[in-house]
């Protein structure tokens, strides 16, 4: 008989420990994995805040490099206009920049002729010749029958008549 309470008190201490030990096992889990999961999200926080600032960034970054081409490009139209306003080298600049601006769209329009060129370049300056007219001085604006007889014909190309 004390052979069997001696082995049921040891069963007894048995899965007491082993439950003691279960019971820890699971407290550390969960601790552990509380930790863990802090630490994730804390991380996940500091790559957000880094990404929104990178991105504020970035965009100020975009404005100024727009802004600047912006700028850039006003200052280039005033220097065209000041060039071609003086009287004799003002022709030949005037020349030069339109002799660029067609080796330009002939890069984008390989098979592209001169009468193209300037009827595309036409076409495109009337678009914004009104904007351009409504910013004068009423008494220098030209009337529009002087500014039709400056717009070329256009019609369908005949390449045959077309000369580079």
């Amino acid at each position: 008989m004390v052979l069997s309470v001696l082995r049921a008190v040891r069963r007894l201490l048995r899965s007491a420990v082993f439950l003691l030990w279960l019971c820890g096992a699971l407290a550390f889990a969960t601790v552990s994995s509380t930790i863990w999961a802090v630490q994730a999200g804390s991380t996940a926080a500091v790559a957000t805040a880094k990404m929104t600032q990178m991105a504020a960034a970035h965009r100020k970054e975009m404005r100024r490099a727009v802004a600047r081409t912006r700028a850039k490009t006003r200052a280039k139209a005033r220097l065209k206009r000041g060039m071609t306003a003086i009287p004799v080298i003002g022709l030949a600049v005037a020349a030069a920049f339109e002799e660029q601006e067609y080796r330009d769209w002939r890069k984008e329009n390989p098979g592209g002729t001169r009468k193209a060129y300037v009827c595309e370049s036409a076409a495109l300056t009337a678009e914004v010749l009104d904007e351009v007219l409504a910013s004068l001085p009423e008494r220098l604006r030209p009337g529009p029958d002087t500014l039709a007889g400056l717009v070329p014909e256009c019609g369908p190309a005949d390449p045959s008549t077309d000369q580079d």
